[in-house]
């Protein structure tokens, strides 16, 4: 399974973002994709996760902000993220989920996009 995110970049407070998660060689039978974010000092938190009926859950940190979904083919799973503060800004990656999103994250961690929110 290989799973890529982009779309980050630099954006104004109250701005908005859409984040890609690229997948390839995943089925959508047990297991959910979803986003993490690290920030600089801080532990690596999840934002959004998508299940395998294509229902989403969300940290009550960016609930109301944030909408993940996925496209029509299921393979890519978007973030889109709106109102922007800077508390948002971190490297942002995509993993699967273990156990439609109740479970272990497995993912790249080490190709995220970068967030940035300037106040």
């Amino acid at each position: 399974v290989q799973l890529q995110a982009s779309g980050g970049g630099l954006v104004q407070s109250g701005g908005s973002l859409r984040l890609s998660c690229s997948i390839s060689g995943f089925t959508w039978s047990q297991d959910g994709i979803g986003w993490f974010r690290q920030a600089p000092g801080k532990e690596r938190e999840g934002v959004a996760c998508i299940r395998t009926d294509g229902s989403p859950s969300y940290a009550a940190s960016v609930k109301g902000r944030f909408t993940i979904s996925r496209n029509s083919a299921m393979n890519i799973v978007d973030l889109h993220m709106n109102s922007l503060n800077p508390e948002d800004t971190a490297t942002y990656y995509c993993a699967i989920v273990t156990r439609d999103c109740k479970g272990d994250a497995f993912g790249s961690w080490d190709q995220g996009t970068q967030v940035t929110v300037s106040s």
